[in-house]
């Protein structure tokens, strides 16, 4: 368990606490490129780490990432009018491009200066596979966007959306460093039968789990018995200072984000990537569970539409056979944040304990004054082929530190 003040320093996102302003110092989604998909199309509200703001793409195809309230007297620019490379407010004219310069405040006198004297908030923000990420710290610390695998790939082998979480980033982001619960939520019964993609989730139940701290994250690592003399070999990694990186086969891998809207709800952003191949249409979506505002349409006010027959005959949790809603239905009833002083942890929480220490370890010594993790400086460390992720079955002579450095060279 954690003490409230430790739960409080990983919990709390807002500008001005540890955790809020360690995110601050990494790339992080902020909106979906197809959500201002054109040139000055309408712009979006954006909520991220507690901060309210407006996301708009410009006359040459620039996103910009302004603070919502106009420098002049707080009228919101979502309903500023996107026009000729900047965002004018409707109040009284004000104007600002995706740096936040001001270019006109045409109700001040004929050859005002006024304006050059003002900087409206605005974060730099880079577009990469459909994600429009921002950068919320200081300018001089900004980092090399990381080129993790996804990111290189030609564009159609990548999928990305997001759905809405009513929950605190954290609990999301435990959700993919636990390998156990996919024996037990994940479950569905066919003609009376446990029935997994891989019978090894069936079989053994309390699988063996190792966590290895790296300069990314933690790798986490868990072997299940799948056969006589074979095992299920599982990869997963968290990855700094949100991610999850969650093996598909040998030719997928999906990234999730688990990024602060504010201290109570969140957004998991999916990154479906395959190495090999463009993806198929039908691959291309999370299916009939989610809506075009990419809020689930089973979610925690109508109980995720709870089916108690379903939950004795077809599915373990009774809310459907969709992953993403069982996971969402075990982390939002765990209240919008989970105060983590009252839970008994076990042998099973291996990889959450460890992923929480890293991430503890990371905020302390933010705050005393060193680099956290993972941030990209230079070209040459910008290389990321230890940060492996593996869903296979092995004969049980091969350890896992064998094909773990076997992957790392192929």
């Amino acid at each position: 368990m954690l003490s409230h003040d430790d739960n409080d320093l990983l919990t709390r996102t807002g500008a001005g606490a540890p955790m809020g302003d360690l995110f601050r110092h990494y790339w992080i989604p902020a909106v979906l490129s197809e959500e201002v998909p054109l040139a000055d199309c309408p712009p979006v509200q954006v909520r991220l780490l507690g901060e309210e703001l407006v996301a708009f793409r410009d006359s040459e195809g620039r996103v910009g990432l302004l603070d919502e309230h106009c420098s002049h007297r707080g009228t919101s620019l979502f309903y500023g009018r996107n026009e000729d490379c900047g965002l004018r407010c409707i109040y009284h004219g004000w104007k600002y491009d995706v740096d936040g310069n001001v270019l006109e405040t045409p109700a001040e006198p004929p050859g005002s200066d006024f304006r050059k004297k003002i900087r409206h908030k605005a974060y730099p923000t880079k577009e990469v596979a459909g994600i429009v990420f921002a950068y919320m710290g200081p300018k001089e610390e900004m980092p090399l966007f990381p080129s993790y695998e996804w990111a290189c790939v030609p564009q159609d082998h990548v999928y990305v959306t997001k759905v809405f979480l009513d929950c605190n980033y954290l609990q999301g982001l435990e959700g993919d460093c636990d390998s156990s619960h996919l024996s037990y939520l994940h479950r569905s019964f066919e003609n009376g039968a446990v029935h997994f993609e891989n019978d090894a989730y069936a079989a053994d139940g309390a699988p063996t789990l190792e966590a290895v701290e790296t300069d990314f994250g933690v790798r986490m690592i868990s072997l299940r018995r799948a056969g006589v003399d074979t095992n299920l070999f599982r990869v997963t990694n968290f990855v700094m200072p949100c991610q999850g990186f969650i093996p598909g086969g040998m030719e997928v891998l999906t990234t999730h984000y688990f990024v602060p809207i504010d201290d109570t709800h969140a957004l998991k952003y999916y990154v479906i990537c395959n190495r090999s191949r463009p993806l198929r249409e039908e691959e291309r979506t999370l299916g009939k569970d989610v809506g075009p505002d990419y809020k689930k349409k089973r979610h925690i006010h109508n109980h995720y539409l709870l089916d108690r027959k379903a939950q004795k005959k077809r599915t373990f949790a009774g809310v459907g056979s969709t992953f993403f809603i069982h996971d969402a239905c075990a982390t939002e009833t765990m209240s919008p944040i989970y105060d983590r002083s009252k839970e008994h942890l076990a042998a099973s929480d291996v990889t959450v304990v460890a992923v929480r220490k890293f991430l503890l370890n990371a905020v302390k010594s933010f705050q005393a004054g060193d680099e956290p993790p993972h941030i990209i400086r230079q070209p040459s460390e910008n290389k990321f082929s230890h940060l492996i992720t593996i869903s296979e079955v092995l004969p049980a002579a091969v350890s896992p530190e064998q094909r773990l450095a076997e992957r790392a060279t192929e």
